[in-house]
């Protein structure tokens, strides 16, 4: 795992870049010191980037939070997020666990993740208990988003009810301006102890991949992937064949040795970064 300074010299050796979002282009609030710059120069080197994420909302969404900080579509060529996938997968019902499904969805998340129920024939219901499934986009705005606890008795209620659970975003944890706080993934990891169905969607799985090359239209040895955790960002540039580039400064900041986390994680990314600079 080499470790680099900047991304000026990967631009010489990569046409693509699939870039993680949170963690990497930003902290939730705002750009990180250099972002701007670093995609500003990979678009003025010719590169082609496409954004990949697990935020649990639509594209359109997750593009105009980041234009409101700052990051302007013209930074990048496009824009994947888990939330994008979830929604396709719900409208199309080919997926084999998706088409199993019922009609009946209780939300769990904050308003801000309600485009995902846009434009899809679903009845949403008031409690879990009364749902076919659960669409998990992460904690609700009115409880700790730092603590399972306050989900437990949802997370029971659903599980007893034997509904599924669609699990917009598999990410366990994020750091929001300065502050480590659950996401989706957490929840989902409850529901499985107890006993309920998880349908994940999002990185690692290399399904939400397809479309991110497609967009690149590159092959895979001419693309690099960008990210910050290594169980969702590594791993899934590992699941597709491509070369990773392990931002150290995101969720795994100040967690010890860099190399000692990636053999543990049985990873092995080919560079490291402290954070996205050029």
């Amino acid at each position: 795992m080499r470790h680099l300074n900047g991304i000026a010299p990967l631009a010489a050796r990569y046409e693509g870049f699939i870039l993680d979002i949170w963690g990497v282009i930003h902290d939730g609030v705002q750009p990180y010191p250099g972002a701007i710059d670093a995609l500003t120069r990979l678009q003025g080197a010719g590169r082609r980037v496409v954004l990949l994420s697990n935020a649990p909302r639509r594209a359109a969404a997750a593009a105009a939070g980041m234009a409101a900080i700052g990051i302007g579509a013209g930074l990048y060529q496009g824009i994947m997020t888990s939330g994008e996938a979830t929604w396709e997968l719900l409208a199309a019902r080919t997926h084999p666990g998706f088409a199993a499904l019922g009609r009946r969805v209780w939300h769990l998340g904050p308003p801000r993740d309600r485009n995902l129920l846009e434009g899809l024939d679903l009845s949403e219901v008031a409690r879990p208990e009364l749902a076919d499934f659960v669409l998990n986009t992460g904690p609700d705005d009115a409880r700790d988003p730092t603590d399972i606890a306050p989900f437990e008795q949802d997370l029971r209620a659903a599980a007893a009810a034997g509904a599924a659970m669609v699990c917009a975003n598999p990410d366990l944890e994020v750091i929001r301006g300065g502050r480590r706080i659950i996401c989706a993934g957490a929840l989902a990891a409850r529901y499985r102890e107890l006993g309920g169905q998880v349908l994940d969607v999002g990185k690692p799985d290399p399904l939400i991949y397809r479309p991110v090359l497609d967009m690149l239209g590159l092959k895979p040895d001419r693309v690099v992937a960008v990210g910050d955790s290594l169980r969702t960002d590594i791993a899934g540039a590992a699941a597709i064949g491509v070369d990773a580039v392990w931002v150290l400064g995101g969720i795994h900041a100040g967690a010890g040795d860099p190399a000692a986390q990636a053999a543990s994680a049985g990873l092995n990314p080919a560079f490291r970064l402290d954070s996205l600079v050029w």
